[in-house]
C-alpha cells in the first residue's frame, strides 16, 4: 500500500487514539492519548491525508453522560492532536445502544459512510483505510468497502480479534499501536 494510493484514513477512538476503559471514557481526565498517536495523525496530515473519527458512544444511550460531557472529551481529544500538529477533519459517532438497530452503530457501516460523505471520497472507498481494535471496527469497513487495518493498543483479547477479522478480510494487517500502522502506510 503506497502513500499516493491512500486518499484518507479513518480512526476509532478509544483503544486507538487514546486507552480504552471497560468502564467507558466518561468526562476529559480518564481521556488520555496512547503515545505517539497523536503525532501518527500529524504525519497523516503533513503528507496530505485527512484524518475523520468514527466511534460507537453507547454510554450517551445508556445516560453514562450527556451531550456536552461528550463534546468536552472530544473538545480535549482535538486541541490534543491540534497542539501535537495534527487535525480532525470530521467526528462521526453512534450514540445509540447495542439493542438500538441504527445503522450508524459498527459494525454496521453508517459513521464510516458519514465519515466518507464528509470527507468528499464516497467515489473510491477503496483508497480509504479505517484503523480499529475490534472486529466490529474490520466488519464496518468491510462493509463501507475500505481498507481495515488493526491495532493492539485496545483490548486484552487481541489474539481472538485477529483471528475473527481475518476471517473477514484475510489480508489484515495489525500494528502495535496506531503510529506502527501510520508507519506503514507512510512508507
Amino acid at each position: 500500500m503506497s502513500k499516493p494510493d491512500i486518499r484518507a484514513v479513518l480512526l476509532d477512538r478509544d483503544g486507538v487514539i487514546n486507552f480504552e476503559s471497560k468502564d467507558y471514557i466518561l468526562t476529559p481526565e480518564q481521556w488520555r492519548p496512547i503515545p505517539g498517536s497523536l503525532e501518527a495523525i500529524a504525519q497523516l496530515n503533513s503528507a496530505n491525508i485527512p484524518v475523520a473519527i468514527c466511534s460507537n458512544q453507547s454510554a450517551l444511550a445508556r445516560g453514562y453522560f450527556g451531550k456536552a460531557t461528550m463534546q468536552a472529551i472530544h473538545t480535549k481529544m482535538i486541541d490534543a492532536i491540534e497542539k501535537a500538529g495534527g487535525h480532525i477533519s470530521h467526528t462521526a459517532y453512534c450514540p445509540h445502544g447495542p439493542d438500538d438497530n441504527c445503522t450508524c452503530r459498527k459494525p454496521k457501516p453508517g459513521l464510516l459512510i458519514e465519515a466518507l460523505e464528509q470527507l468528499d471520497m464516497l467515489d473510491r472507498p477503496q483508497n480509504i483505510v479505517f484503523i480499529g481494535d475490534s472486529s466490529r471496527d474490520v466488519q464496518a469497513a468491510v462493509a463501507a468497502g475500505v481498507v481495515p487495518m488493526l491495532v493492539k493498543t485496545g483490548h486484552d483479547d487481541v489474539d481472538a480479534i485477529y483471528k475473527e477479522s481475518a476471517k473477514l478480510y484475510p489480508d489484515i494487517q495489525t500494528f502495535a499501536d496506531l503510529a506502527s500502522a501510520v508507519s506503514a502506510i507512510l512508507e
